[in-house]
C-alpha cells in the first residue's frame, strides 16, 4: 500500500507493533554492535547496583547450572507471561492498575536475569581459556550475545538460555538463605550417610 508520502508502507502483523521487523531490517553487523553494547551496559548496571547479590547469583549458576535451569525455565515463562499479559491489557480499563505493574516487573527482572546468565556463561567459557575473572566473563558473555546477533534464532536461543539460567540462579540465591545452615538441623540425613 502506498502512503501519503509516496513510500510503500508495509503493515506488520506482530503482537508488539512491528519492533521485531524493524530490528530485523538492520544490517547484521549493526545488530551485533547493538547486542554487544546493550548486553555489556545492562551487565555493568546489574553488577554495579546489586554487587553482592549478582556475584552470588553468577557463582551459583556456575556451580550447578542444571538446577538453575530447572528452576529458571518455569520462572522465566511465568515472568514473561505476566509481562506479556500486562502489555496486552494496558489499554483496557483494568490495565492501569494491573497491567503497568506487570510490565514493570518484566522490564526489571528479565534484563537483570538475562545479564546474570550472560555473565555466568561468559565466565564459564573464559575459565576454560584460563581466566575466570568477573570482568572477563562480562566481556565474553557480551561478545557471545553480540555474535548471536548475526542470526535472530540464535539470539532468541541464547537470550532464552541466559534468562532461564540467570533467573534460576537469582531465585536460588534469594531463597537459599532460608535453608538449614548446620547439618544437625536436617530432618533427613545427607545422601552420603544413608
Amino acid at each position: 500500500m502506498i502512503g501519503p508520502s509516496g513510500i510503500e508502507s508495509v503493515a506488520v502483523l506482530t503482537p508488539f507493533g512491528g519492533e521485531l521487523e524493524a530490528y530485523r531490517s538492520f544490517e547484521p553487523i549493526v545488530r551485533v554492535g547493538i547486542q554487544f553494547a546493550a548486553t555489556a551496559l545492562v551487565s555493568m548496571i546489574v553488577l554495579g547496583l546489586a554487587q553482592t547479590y549478582s556475584r552470588q547469583a553468577v557463582s551459583k549458576s556456575r556451580q550447578s547450572p542444571v538446577i538453575s535451569l530447572c528452576v529458571g525455565l518455569p520462572s522465566l515463562l511465568v515472568v514473561g507471561g505476566l509481562a506479556s499479559t500486562g502489555y496486552l491489557i494496558v489499554d483496557t480499563d483494568i490495565g492501569i492498575f494491573f497491567g503497568i505493574p506487570m510490565v514493570i516487573l518484566g522490564a526489571v527482572v528479565l534484563p537483570a536475569a538475562t545479564a546474570i546468565g550472560c555473565i555466568a556463561t561468559g565466565r564459564t567459557v573464559a575459565s576454560r581459556l584460563g581466566d575466570s575473572r568477573l570482568v572477563t566473563g562480562l566481556l565474553v558473555g557480551a561478545l557471545a550475545c553480540g555474535v548471536a546477533g548475526l542470526s535472530l534464532p540464535a539470539t532468541a536461543a541464547l537470550l532464552g538460555l541466559a534468562g532461564a539460567l540467570g533467573i534460576g540462579a537469582s531465585i536460588r540465591v534469594l531463597f537459599g538463605t532460608a535453608g538449614t545452615t548446620r547439618p544437625g538441623d536436617r530432618t533427613v540425613p545427607p545422601a552420603n550417610k544413608v
